[in-house]
């Protein structure tokens, strides 16, 4: 019997190290299989993009398989996303003709649950945070190089990369290419400024490449999120850092970056297309702006007439009425989500604000992420009060990377926290 247990017992090696190498070789699909949707979310040329279509099929399997788990860190976000949601179908039934308005809540739906699938692996595996940026990073690049070739028409059929005389990449829109240019921007900055300097010019490439990618947009919500976040994110480190000498290299590189920037932007400057579109563009207020019913006067009265549709009017309604859209994300949410949406949506920023704020300087492994993240939600903010953000792919990629940090910071604070010296290995490796 006891030879008979031994030569059982002698099969449990094998098995272990079977079983251990099936869980690496699942881990490394998942790895891929988020490095790849992250990558997609840069080429929205048409809808549905093959972005879509991928996560339609990456969410129900990581379900399928037990990998999406809802903790008490992101269920906040779930329920938000889905009680601003729900007010876009309470806004639907005020429709007198659907057109496209089911159509519009079913993909804004989606994009809510991207933002908790996001939040759910970061909240599974910080290391993931590495592999995100990284691929969003490739995305920007090669997005960005689209929009920049396609600006001076380099190769015979670039022109389809651009719209209106801008650069807009593998996007539908100029003011959304720009936009999805600045996470991996600042993650560029930050990594400038933390990393040593021989691992520099890459990174200085890199960051110029975006910036004249950005810059080429022609897009002033665009240039004012994407200074604005990296002026932000600089400000953070700042405050972060204890050491002078630190703090010196840090105000010295963001110089530096600075000026790099103005170069980019006077060399582009030299042409005479590049040049007569921005000092058109640079104007702080255009004619469409303030004209009578342009962008500022639509907002007086479609805030006048949400407070008469406590309902709604329905998603797209406000545009065929008085020519253009909201342009303004807490009006949109009024009048596209209703009362019950923009109660959601308001209540979901304040609180993606506030907890990120609390812990955006703890030492943490996740910490770099999390501030590049929370600068440009926090620019992303100010913006949406010139411009709709509802469906843009990269804000709730943003909005899932923080509240997968929150998240973690929940996990973090268990007792585990006192065996465990903050700056060390995290005690979810």
């Amino acid at each position: 019997m006891a030879s008979a247990a031994h030569i059982g017992g002698g099969f449990d090696a094998p098995r272990a190290a079977f079983a251990d190498l099936g869980r690496r070789q699942f881990a490394l699909i998942g790895s891929a299989a988020i490095a790849a949707a992250v990558f997609l979310s840069g080429f929205v040329i048409s809808e549905p993009a093959p972005y879509e279509l991928f996560m339609a099929g990456l969410i129900p399997l990581w379900a399928l398989f037990g990998g999406l788990t809802i903790s008490a860190g992101t269920a906040p976000l779930l329920v938000l996303l889905i009680v601003f949601n729900l007010g876009g179908l309470v806004s639907v039934t005020q429709m007198k003709d659907l057109g496209d308005g089911p159509m519009y809540v079913a993909v804004s739906t989606f994009l809510a649950l991207s933002a908790v699938f996001y939040a759910s692996v970061v909240e599974a595996d910080w290391r993931r945070l590495r592999l995100i940026y990284n691929a969003y990073l490739l995305a920007a690049l090669a997005t960005g190089a689209l929009g920049i070739l396609g600006y001076f028409n380099a190769f015979p059929g670039a022109a389809q990369f651009t719209l209106y005389e801008r650069a807009k990449g593998a996007f539908q829109d100029p003011n959304v290419f720009g936009p999805f240019l600045t996470l991996p921007a600042v993650y560029l900055v930050q990594r400038l400024v933390s990393e040593r300097l021989v691992t520099a010019p890459w990174k200085v490439a890199a960051l110029g490449v975006l910036t004249l990618a950005v810059f080429l947009s022609f897009s002033r919500a665009a240039w004012g999120l994407y200074g604005g976040s990296i002026v932000l994110c600089v400000g953070f480190l700042l405050l972060k850092e204890r050491s002078a000498k630190f703090r010196l290299k840090i105000a010295t590189i963001a110089i530096a970056g600075i000026v790099l920037m103005l170069l980019v932007i006077l060399v582009a400057l030299q042409s005479d297309k590049v040049s007569s579109l921005f000092s058109e563009r640079a104007q702080l207020v255009q004619s469409y702006d303030s004209a009578r019913l342009g962008r500022f006067a639509r907002h007086l009265l479609g805030f006048e007439m949400a407070m008469e549709h406590p309902l709604g009017i329905g998603p797209l309604v406000f545009g065929p009425i008085y020519g253009e859209d909201t342009h303004n994300i807490w009006l949109k949410s009024l009048l596209d989500y209703s009362w019950l949406g923009f109660i959601a949506y308001v209540t979901f920023t304040i609180l993606t604000l506030s907890l990120g704020l609390k812990i955006l300087l703890r030492e943490r492994p996740w910490q770099p992420y999390l501030m590049s993240a929370y600068s440009v939600f926090v620019c992303h903010v100010v913006v949406g009060n010139v411009i709709d953000t509802d469906h843009w792919r990269h804000f709730y990629l943003i909005a899932g990377i923080l509240w997968g940090c929150i998240a973690l910071e929940r996990r973090w604070g268990r007792p585990m926290k006192k065996a465990v010296p903050v700056g060390t290995a995290s005690p979810l490796d």
